[in-house]
């Protein structure tokens, strides 16, 4: 061990620390790595001992990872929340302003799948740079498209912004698994999602600020060319950082899990395979068509939430912007707190079946207080029903890798993606269509009864946590050899009160 540079003498001094804490008190828990399929643990060193380590830079890679899906999750909704203002501007209807949410939900469904096999044959790195340089280029063309006649540039624009989503959105769960440890992959897969969903709140909270509703033709070309400027400044300082600190993988897996995967030989992997084996599971296939239907919902909430709230409360452009930020604020908190609930009971079909039936009644709640007349009534039901069906964003990709292991995170995230898109465009385009001729109550009821359905499908859903079983086939292999070949010197890492721990057996 002292060969590896890895390892200095605070983590010698840790590592024997941790060996008489074994022998004193048997008790003591510690966690092995979890992502783990195997027969036998591989051996990765010259003297037959398996190696795991966590680094600090995990952050950075996953901070640099919120911050282009923030930039991107904001071009989404910044059209949609200032419906009326673009209509006005471009002198187009509505429904063509709801399609510059929907093209989002569009580009997705075609290009997930030869992303998903991009990001299982190349990695990390080549994804975060595409969705960066691509996410970069939309928001200069956007910059090119503040003349009235100019619509179909400010939709290129936003098409290309689309295309960069496809990069992102199955990102989360995969940079987890590839940088974190076994107690940090729930919490650091809600750290992605947050990201995201803290560029949907800024979207809903600036655009309404920056472009007020003024008349002026000129004037409005000017705060909304100030908008496109600054979205486009942020996208290329973003995707500078990632040229220059984004990186494919740590040196050594933190988990077992991990160091199997990197001895797996390409060739023994088949995407159309693995596509194929997901789509015969039958509990992960009701959670995506489940996933889909409460996630669509939220698309077909936020996409049209403008239009619900100035139908009710005229001239309140900025306080449906403010609503749209409540709704996602309270979700960033519900996600943070199921995905360290997770980490700490595992409990996923228990807890996704729970927040879903909040998020059920808490748009029923919504729907019957919308027309009440009082704002402040619509900025609490809002918060609740932000608080669960967002937050339940992180907990579908979670139970979703616990279902499907030990296939690609990216693999069944896009799938789960790809329904979400589908059911947001089905939605969207139907609670449009419902409020023009029946108004906002019938629309919003309209998604109450596919959130019960969706909540019916979830508690059929078996909980077979696939991750969870071959976690403690490990665990007992670990034991098993260490007992009968103590003089190998086999080694694990574990971790104990968030630190990195590497043991070997005496």
């Amino acid at each position: 061990m002292g060969d590896n540079p890895d390892f200095d003498e605070e983590e010698i001094k840790e590592e024997k620390n941790c060996l008489d804490l074994g022998k004193t008190n048997p008790s003591k828990s510690v966690y092995l790595e979890e992502h783990i399929e195997c027969t036998s643990i591989p051996n990765v060193n010259k003297d037959n001992t398996t190696t795991t380590h966590v680094y600090k830079r995990r952050w950075v890679m996953v901070l640099l990872f919120s911050s282009y899906s923030l930039c991107n999750a904001f071009q989404w909704i910044q059209y949609g929340i200032i419906n009326n203002i673009f209509m006005k501007f471009y002198n187009v209807d509505s429904f063509a302003i709801d399609w510059m949410s929907m093209i989002y939900m569009l580009t997705y469904i075609p290009f997930i799948w030869p992303v998903s096999w991009l990001l299982d044959k190349k990695g990390l790195r080549l994804i975060a740079l595409l969705a960066t340089a691509i996410n970069c280029l939309g928001t200069w063309i956007k910059v090119a498209s503040v003349k009235q006649n100019l619509f179909w540039v400010t939709m290129l624009g936003q098409f290309a912004g689309s295309l960069s989503q496809v990069f992102i959105l199955g990102m989360p769960s995969r940079l987890a698994s590839v940088w974190f440890g076994s107690e940090e992959v729930s919490t650091a897969c809600s750290i992605g999602v947050f990201g995201n969903q803290l560029g949907i709140a800024i979207g809903f909270l600036v655009p309404p600020i920056l472009v007020p509703n003024v008349d002026d033709m000129d004037e409005l070309a000017y705060h909304i060319s100030i908008m496109f400027y600054i979205t486009a400044g942020m996208a290329t300082v973003i995707f500078i950082l990632v040229v220059f600190m984004f990186q494919e993988k740590p040196e050594i897996p933190p988990t077992l899990a991990q160091v199997q995967a990197r001895s797996t030989p390409p060739e023994e992997y088949s995407y159309m395979a693995s596509i194929l084996r997901l789509l015969r599971n039958l509990p992960f296939m009701l959670l995506v068509i489940s996933y889909g239907l409460n996630v669509g919902c939220f698309y077909a909430v936020s996409t049209l939430l403008n239009r619900m709230i100035i139908e009710h409360y005229p001239g309140e452009e900025v306080n449906a912007g403010r609503i749209g930020l409540t709704i996602v604020i309270a979700g960033m908190v519900g996600s943070l707190i199921c995905g360290i609930w997770l980490d700490k009971t595992k409990t996923y079909k228990q807890t996704t079946l729970a927040v879903y039936l909040m998020s059920f009644m808490g748009m029923v709640v919504y729907a019957f207080t919308l027309n009440l007349g009082h704002i402040w009534v619509v900025f609490v039901t809002s918060g609740a029903l932000g608080f669960f069906m967002t937050g339940y964003l992180p907990l579908g990709f979670e139970f979703a890798v616990e279902l499907t292991f030990p296939e690609g995170e990216g693999t069944s995230s896009g799938l789960l993606n790809c329904s979400a898109q589908i059911f947001g465009i089905i939605f969207t385009i139907g609670q449009g269509k419902i409020i023009d001729h029946f108004g906002t109550f019938a629309g919003n009821i309209f998604l109450c009864v596919f959130l019960l359905i969706g909540t019916i499908m979830t508690a059929f859903i078996k909980s077979d946590l696939r991750r969870q079983k071959a976690n403690h086939l490990a665990e007992n292999q670990v034991v098993s050899k260490q007992a009968s070949h103590p003089q190998e010197g086999l080694s694990a890492s574990y971790t104990e009160g968030g630190q990195s721990i590497r043991r070997k057996s005496s």
